[in-house]
C-alpha cells in the first residue's frame, strides 16, 4: 500500500504536509478556547474542507487528494503539532475514508461484493466531496479491549435495512459528525459490519456530560441507539470486511498515535520558543540543566517520530510478526515519550510556563490522554510484549493484531 523505494517523504507528502501547515497558527490560536469550552473545533474543519483536506484519502477520481496511509500520517502529525482535538477528531473522519479505500482495497472480496462496496462507497465519498460530510467512528462499548470483540451493539435485518439498538461510549464528534460509523453485530452472527448511521436518525441520541482532563474538543460523549433505522445501502463495508482489516491491516489501530507524535513536536517548539527568550519572560537557554532538559526530549522526540515512519513507510497487508511487533512498539513509544517530553518541558521551562496563557498547560494535559486509548492501549501492548516469544502460543493470536 506504500511505496518504500522512492524519495522520503515524495514531493507530493511534502506538499499535503506544507499545504496543511499554513493552517497550524490558527489552528494553535483557536485550541485556546476549544480547550476551555470543550467545544468541537468546528471552525478548524471547515478550514480543512476548504482546501479539501476532508477527502485527503479519497481517490482522486472520485474528487479527493488520493493520499495513502504513510501520507495520511504525516499530515495527522502536522496538524497534531498545533491542536491535539483537532488531530485525534481528523482521525476518526479520515479512518473510514482509509478504512473503506486503500484499505478495503487490499482485502479479498468476491466480484459482487466488491462491485456493491464501490458503489455504497462512492456515495460516502460524494457526500464528504460535495457536502462536507463528517464521519466518526464510534466504536468502544467499554466491554472489551479487543478490536473485534466486546461488541453489544445489535443490527436486526429489517425490510430495506437494519435497526441498530446498543450504546456506543467515548463516541469523538458527538453532535459535529453528519455520519457515525459503528461497528455491531446482527443476532446470532459474530461477523463484525460497518454501519453508517445518520446523527439526525430517529432513536440516536447523546447522552453524559464532556468535561475531561485533556483532548477536550474531541466531545467524546455517548451514544444510544434505540431501534435506529439503517438502509442497507450505508453498509460501508461487505460482511466481514472489518473483520478482514483488522486481521490483515492492523496498523489501522495505530492512526491515534500520529496525533500524538505530532503534540511532542508541539512541545518542542515552545520549548525551544521558551528558552530562547522569543516567547516568555527572558532568555533561559545559557542554564546547563536546562539544556539537559531540552537534549532529552528531542532524544524522546526523534525516538518517537523516527520508529513511527519506519513503521508507516513499511505498513502493507499482512505484516510478518516482527513488523507487527514494531508496529505495537511505535505506538507505546508514541503514547508514553508523549507525557514524557511534556513533563520534561515543565520542568525546563520552570513554574510560568504553566500559565494558561501559554499552551504547555494545554500541550501537557493532551499528551496524558493517549495511554489509554484502546484497542492499542498501552496497557494491552505492554501485556503483548510481555509475551512475545516466550510462549508460542500467543504468536497466532497475535497476528491478528485483534
Amino acid at each position: 500500500m506504500t511505496d518504500t523505494t522512492s524519495a522520503w517523504p515524495t514531493a507530493r507528502q511534502q506538499e499535503l504536509v506544507a499545504k496543511v501547515a499554513t493552517l497550524g497558527p490558527v489552528f494553535a490560536e483557536r485550541a485556546v478556547h476549544v480547550d476551555r469550552t470543550a467545544s468541537f473545533p468546528t471552525e478548524n474543519f471547515a478550514d480543512l474542507r476548504e482546501i479539501g483536506f476532508l477527502a485527503l484519502c479519497i481517490p482522486e477520481d472520485q474528487g479527493g487528494l488520493g493520499a495513502d496511509f504513510a501520507t495520511y500520517a504525516l499530515v495527522a502529525e502536522e496538524i497534531g503539532r498545533h491542536c491535539g482535538s483537532t488531530a485525534l477528531t481528523f482521525n476518526m473522519h479520515t479512518a473510514t475514508m482509509l478504512l473503506t479505500g486503500p484499505i478495503a482495497d487490499a482485502l479479498e472480496f468476491t466480484d459482487e461484493e466488491r462491485v456493491l462496496h464501490e458503489t455504497r462507497r462512492n456515495a460516502m465519498y460524494k457526500g464528504v466531496v460535495e457536502q462536507g460530510h463528517i464521519h466518526a467512528q464510534p466504536f468502544s462499548e467499554g466491554i472489551s479491549t479487543g478490536a473485534t470483540t466486546g461488541i453489544a451493539t445489535t443490527a436486526t435485518p429489517t425490510e430495506g435495512g437494519f435497526l441498530i439498538n446498543g450504546r456506543k461510549i467515548f463516541a469523538s464528534l458527538a453532535g459535529a459528525a453528519n455520519r457515525h460509523n459503528v461497528i455491531c453485530v446482527v443476532p446470532g452472527d459474530p461477523t463484525v459490519r460497518f454501519l453508517s448511521v445518520d446523527a439526525e436518525a430517529e432513536g440516536l441520541t447523546i447522552e453524559g456530560d464532556w468535561d475531561p482532563l485533556g483532548m477536550r474538543g474531541t466531545v467524546s460523549m455517548n451514544l444510544l441507539f434505540k431501534d435506529v433505522f439503517v438502509p442497507a445501502e450505508h453498509e460501508l463495508l461487505p460482511p466481514g470486511g472489518f473483520d478482514k482489516a483488522a486481521e490483515h491491516f492492523p496498523y489501522f489501530y495505530m492512526t491515534l498515535s500520529f496525533a500524538y507524535v505530532g503534540l511532542m513536536r508541539g512541545i518542542l517548539d515552545f520549548t525551544e520558543a521558551y528558552l530562547r527568550g522569543d516567547v516568555g519572560p527572558s532568555a533561559r537557554r545559557e542554564v546547563a540543566a536546562k539544556q539537559a532538559g531540552w537534549a532529552t526530549m528531542q532524544i524522546q522526540y526523534e525516538q518517537a517520530r523516527s520508529l513511527l515512519h519506519t513503521v508507516i513507510r513499511e505498513a502493507d497487508i499482512d505484516p510478518d510478526l516482527e513488523q507487527l511487533r514494531r508496529a505495537w512498539i511505535s505506538v507505546l513509544t508514541s503514547m508514553d515519550n508523549a507525557p514524557e517530553v511534556a513533563s520534561l518541558a515543565i520542568r525546563v521551562c520552570g513554574g510560568r510556563s504553566l500559565l494558561k496563557t501559554f499552551p504547555l498547560e494545554r500541550m501537557y494535559r493532551d499528551a496524558r490522554c493517549g495511554a489509554t486509548m484502546l484497542p492499542w492501549g498501552v496497557e494491552v501492548l505492554l501485556g503483548r510484549l510481555a509475551r512475545y516469544g516466550l510462549f508460542d502460543e500467543d504468536q497466532t493470536k497475535y497476528h491478528a493484531g485483534a
